[in-house]
Formats: C-alpha cells, sequence, structure tokens
C-alpha cells in the first residue's frame, strides 16, 4: 500500500473527449496505471447503465456513479443514498405545474415523467451519446429508490426549485438539464466511502475532472487535477491544472504528478 494510490476519473471531458470518445493515451495511461499496482475507479454523474461499455474496455469495477449516490467497489455495491420519496413526489408536482419534465433514475433505469418525445430530454441525453433513452413512466419513482433526477429547463430555472426543495441539490450539467441530488450528496462524499474502505491516505488519493459536479471531488482530494478545458469553478479548486481532453490531457496530467513517466 506504500506505493500503490487511487485514481478517480470523472468521464464526460475527462476520459471521453468533445466527441465522447476515448482517447488511444488515455486508454493507455489507465492500463499502466493498473500494470504498476494502482487503483483506478471513475467518478462520474452518469448513472451505472450509463457507462458499462466504458467499464468493460477499461476493466475497472470500482466507481462512484450518480454524483456519489450509488458506489461500488470491486464489483459490490457498499453504498446507497437515495432521494427522499416524499420531496420527490412534491418535486414532480411542481414540476408538471411548471412545464418542466423530468427523468426519474434507478440503478437499472430511467423513465420519463412526459409522454412525448420532449426537446429538452432529446436535446441533452443526446450529448451523452448512449444507447439507452428514458420512456415514459410518471409513477416509475414510486416504490422505488431513485438516486438522481433530471430536471430540464433553461436559464436560472433551478433557483426557484432551490429555494423551495431544502432537501435537494440542484447541479446543471447542460443549459437545458440539472441533476437534481439528495443535499449535501456529492461525488466528494462518495469516493470518501471507497478510501476509507480500503485504507488510501489523503497523499495517495488523486482525481480528475473538469465539470461543476467535479468541484467538491477537486476541492476534496488531495492530488486534485483539473482538465484544460474545465469549467473555472473547477479549475479553482485544483491543485493542479493539466491540457484538455483532446490534448492528451490524462497522459499529461499523470505525468505531470508522477504517476506515469
Amino acid at each position: 500500500m506504500s506505493n500503490q494510490s487511487i485514481i478517480f476519473f470523472d468521464i464526460d471531458g475527462t476520459l471521453l473527449d468533445f466527441d465522447k470518445k476515448l482517447p488511444e493515451s488515455t486508454k493507455k495511461a489507465i492500463f499502466d496505471l493498473k500494470a504498476r499496482g494502482h487503483e483506478v475507479a471513475i467518478a462520474t454523474g452518469r448513472a451505472p447503465f450509463m457507462f458499462d461499455d466504458i467499464r468493460e474496455e477499461l476493466e475497472i469495477d470500482t466507481y462512484v456513479s450518480y454524483n456519489g449516490q450509488y458506489v461500488v467497489l470491486r464489483g459490490e455495491v457498499i453504498y446507497t443514498n437515495p432521494l427522499d420519496k416524499d420531496a420527490l413526489l412534491q418535486l414532480t408536482q411542481t414540476a408538471l405545474e411548471q412545464n418542466n419534465p423530468l427523468v426519474y433514475m434507478d440503478a437499472d433505469d430511467m423513465r420519463a415523467s412526459v409522454p412525448e418525445e420532449d426537446e429538452m430530454i432529446t436535446t441533452s441525453i443526446h450529448t451523452l451519446k448512449v444507447n439507452k433513452f428514458p420512456t415514459y413512466d410518471p409513477l416509475y419513482h414510486q416504490g422505488r429508490e431513485m438516486y438522481q433526477c433530471l430536471l430540464f429547463c433553461i436559464g436560472d430555472a433551478e433557483k426557484k426549485y432551490e429555494q423551495e426543495f431544502k432537501s435537494f441539490d440542484f447541479i446543471r450539467w447542460h443549459p437545458m438539464s440539472v441533476d437534481v441530488l439528495p443535499k449535501g450528496g456529492s461525488k466528494a462524499h462518495g469516493i470518501a466511502k471507497i478510501t476509507e474502505k480500503l485504507g488510501f491516505p489523503e497523499e495517495r488519493q488523486y482525481a480528475f475532472g473538469d465539470g461543476l459536479n467535479d468541484v467538491e471531488m477537486l476541492k476534496q482530494i488531495y492530488n486534485s487535477v483539473a482538465m484544460g478545458n474545465a469549467e473555472p469553478e473547477a479549475k479553482a479548486v485544483a491543485r493542479h491544472i493539466t491540457k484538455s481532453v483532446d490534448e492528451n490531457g490524462i497522459l499529461h496530467g499523470l505525468q505531470m504528478v508522477g504517476l506515469l513517466d
């Protein structure tokens, strides 16, 4: 353990480039890390079913998904933090009144609150270039554990939701969509469940990210690296800043912090 580190990677804009492709230099770097005995993990806002192909390609079975609400260590679920059911019911009612669609997400699937193919849902989810798309089931959240919702709204419309729903956090990930999370839930919190269980000291913890949902992670992890394409808020709290994802940013960052030659 003395020379072993754990490295957490965000997916979109970090592992994957702007075309949602995995750069060859990044793939090689991940396998080089593992060959040196390091633990490699993913920390993402995506649902588990939205990146199973990436996990398979990179042979990674430890991950923090749903921005920290569903955590898996070496193939075993070790922590879950679902949305409050009563508050979610109230959110559903308010969102319908405001004509803001919702997508409910559990560990296995996602369903939409509106029947027709909504433009905001279609536009934002298609940017992820995933094979799955939500079908209509307005009651899907009832009797199930939901770990995240997508609220579809534009501008700063989430501000009114923030004021009304104190048990949720609202984090924008797309001009048309906001992640709805349990209050205080974050990648940082989910990561801590893994590092505590494995016993990694803070100086042996690394994290790479680029988005607003990476801010808490980059603030908490001792060896944090923001991508060159990262949001200003992410760069402001990171210990290091590497090159852009499309400029071999992962490889450069790992070399910069001394994990690879």
